[in-house]
């Protein structure tokens, strides 16, 4: 990839996932190693300045917060992705559905107490540039139904919608649309990454209850990849890199690097200060 084209990164967890996001790859596609042994295979995606690499992590929150600390420290991405499939938590949303996390919720903090459990979530928003992203994006996906909603992680699979855990999940995070085991780890570490855009997207596989052994057994993971990554690409296709302008003659944008001078007023948009700058002239 060229030195200074912006680099966006999407993870996954299951091979499935990664094959469908791996299929929107163009260009000449390369496999980086890190030293640590970690890969991406990297390419260009169609109709956007973004080269995107892809990763597959593996299952679960710690070990998606690990690697993806290692692979922002190396790669530097401005965008990161978590794509793949989930389970359904609401009767409105079908197998097939895509939800995009306007929250990631971990679910396992808080306190077991002889009252009962006290819940001490913890919650990461999704980026409001890739959010914003998102919501122009689904309208122009006639095809499939999204659903941009909350997103519940446990380092569990869940398939059994009358468990004491389920009866938890709907009872503390009423609103999540769905559940998953690697968002939080991502977002997280992102997090702590200061400025990275980060976003969970989701295809609903099961609707997680007893009969997620036969919707996986009919196909519903691969269909469900498919429209998490198509979501995803179609996202990443709306998101312009930080710096850049949709209208280049209009009104200056943030990363525009002109002064405009008015008397002892000085305007350094794009610069260090954002906004105007005012002196005073001092005799010596």
């Amino acid at each position: 990839m060229p030195a200074k084209q912006p680099i966006a990164v999407i993870l996954t967890a299951l091979p499935l996932e990664y094959d469908a996001v791996r299929a929107h790859l163009r260009g000449d596609i390369k496999e980086l190693v890190h030293d640590d042994g970690t890969r991406v295979e990297v390419g260009s995606l169609e109709g956007s300045p973004w080269a995107l690499a892809v990763a597959e992590l593996g299952e679960g929150a710690m070990n998606a917060a690990a690697l993806t600390t290692q692979i922002v420290g190396w790669l530097r991405p401005q965008a990161l992705f978590f794509v793949g499939v989930a389970g359904g938590l609401k009767d409105d949303v079908e197998i097939g559905d895509v939800v995009v996390g306007t929250w990631v919720y971990a679910v396992h903090g808080g306190k077991h107490t002889p009252e009962g459990f006290n819940a001490r979530p913890k919650s990461w928003p999704g980026s409001n540039r890739l959010v914003q992203a998102a919501r122009s994006a689904v309208r122009d996906l006639r095809e499939l139904r999204a659903h941009l909603k909350p997103i519940a992680c446990a380092d569990v699979v869940l398939a059994d919608d009358r468990s004491t855990f389920a009866d938890e999940i709907r009872r503390t995070y009423n609103d999540a649309c769905a559940i998953e085991m690697e968002g939080s780890g991502a977002v997280h570490a992102a997090h702590l990454n200061g400025q990275l855009d980060a976003l969970v997207i989701r295809g609903i596989s099961d609707r997680a209850n007893r009969d997620k052994h036969q919707a996986d057994a009919s196909g519903s993971q691969e269909r469900a990849a498919e429209q998490a990554a198509s979501v995803a690409v179609a996202v990443l296709r709306k998101h312009r890199p930080r710096g850049g302008s949709d209208d280049e003659e209009g009104p200056q944008q943030r990363g525009d690097s002109s002064a405009t001078y008015g008397g002892d007023h000085i305007d350094f948009r794009g610069g260090t200060f954002h906004g105007p700058v005012i002196g005073k002239q001092t005799g010596r």
